[in-house]
Formats: structure tokens, C-alpha cells, sequence
């Protein structure tokens, strides 16, 4: 089984994967492997340079991540051209790493805009992780260094959290106050029946 999962910035996502991962499931990091995606397939750097311009990458050859920040978050028309071109690029990946995990129950595919970027409709099932929208601020102030202007800018080009919940088969509460192990735990041994009856 494939199996989705996402939540708004700053709301723990990546430490549920990581939790799966103890329980001995394969992760593909969707944002990661875009990074990566981004500076060595050929066909992704090609498209970005005609669409930002040379300097969206520096001379090493990484990615100018400030220059191309400031551009296409300053203009949806830009940021929908780029999310064009890496998201298709990122399922297809995704689609041959999960290919390549053997004998496991299922995968986990991690990525912030699994619903924003159609990506769900490949999954067998769907998780979303919801925390308050002021304690994803303060996360992601404190870890980014950001302001809380850069911040609520980035959380507003996502789709709202309750949308997300209402989409998912499952749900995890990451508010500090419910344990993240044991709601993980419920969901893989829900998601172990459901492979084991071979109805996802």
C-alpha cells in the first residue's frame, strides 16, 4: 500500500515519519527529494533556469533557494509554473522508490502539499497531521529563524488544516498533549489489518 503523508508547516509532520520509520517502515521525504531533484535531474534544472533565469542557480551548481523564494512566492503565476514542473517530476520518483521497498506492509510518502499538488489521488490512504495554527507559527519561528509575517505568508499558500482532515482517512492531533507514538502506533496496526485483509 501507498500511504500519504501531510500537514501544514510547522505542524510535526517529520517526526511522524520518523516514529513510522522506528516501526520499520520505508519513508520517501517528498520535500527533501525535490531539493535534490532540483539540482540533478537534468530535465527539472533546464525548465527552472528558463523559468527564473541563470541565477536561480549559483555557480557550484546548488540552487539560488533565496532568489527563487523571493520570486515565486511574490507571484502565484510563477509559483504554480514551478510547482508544474517539480511536482510530476517528484511522483515519478516517489512512484520508482517505492517500487524498489520489498517485503514491507506499506510506504509512507511524507510531503507538505500531497493535496495541493493532486499527489493524494496516488495513495491508498491518506494521513494528516493537525497541530493549532499559533503553536505551527511559534515551530517554525523558532526552527527557521523566521518572522511571523514569513511565516503566516507561507502557512496561507497551503490548503486549511480542517480541509486536510476532512480529506484523510486518518488523522494525528500533534498539539503536545497527546501522545504521537500511540496515535502512530493505532494507525500502523490499522494499516497492517487492512494489508494483511488486502483491501486498502
Amino acid at each position: 500500500m501507498k500511504v500519504g503523508l501531510t500537514g501544514g508547516i510547522g505542524s510535526g509532520k517529520t517526526s511522524v515519519a520518523k516514529v513510522f520509520e522506528t516501526f520499520g517502515i520505508p519513508v520517501y521525504y517528498a520535500d527533501d527529494r525535490a531539493k535534490s531533484l532540483m539540482v540533478s535531474d537534468p530535465a527539472l534544472v533546464e525548465g527552472i533556469k528558463k523559468l527564473f533565469g541563470a541565477e536561480a542557480y549559483k555557480a557550484d551548481g546548488f540552487l539560488n533557494r533565496t532568489y527563487i523564494a523571493e520570486k515565486a512566492f511574490g507571484d502565484d503565476n510563477l509559483l504554480k509554473k514551478l510547482e508544474a514542473l517539480v511536482h510530476p517530476a517528484v511522483l515519478e520518483d516517489g512512484n520508482k522508490w517505492h517500487e524498489r521497498q520489498k517485503n514491507v506492509p506499506y510506504t509512507i510518502k511524507e510531503a507538505a502539499l500531497l493535496f495541493e499538488s493532486g499527489n493524494y489521488r496516488a495513495m491508498d490512504k491518506v494521513i494528516t497531521v493537525f497541530a493549532p495554527l499559533e503553536m505551527r507559527i511559534q515551530r517554525v519561528m523558532e526552527r527557521d529563524q523566521s518572522t511571523r509575517e514569513a511565516v503566516e505568508a507561507r502557512a496561507a499558500k497551503q490548503m486549511p488544516e480542517e480541509e486536510k482532515a476532512r480529506l484523510s482517512d486518518f488523522v494525528i492531533t500533534n498539539d503536545g498533549a497527546s501522545s504521537l507514538i500511540m496515535q502512530v502506533w493505532d494507525i500502523h496496526e490499522k494499516l497492517l489489518a487492512l494489508n494483511a485483509s488486502g483491501t486498502p
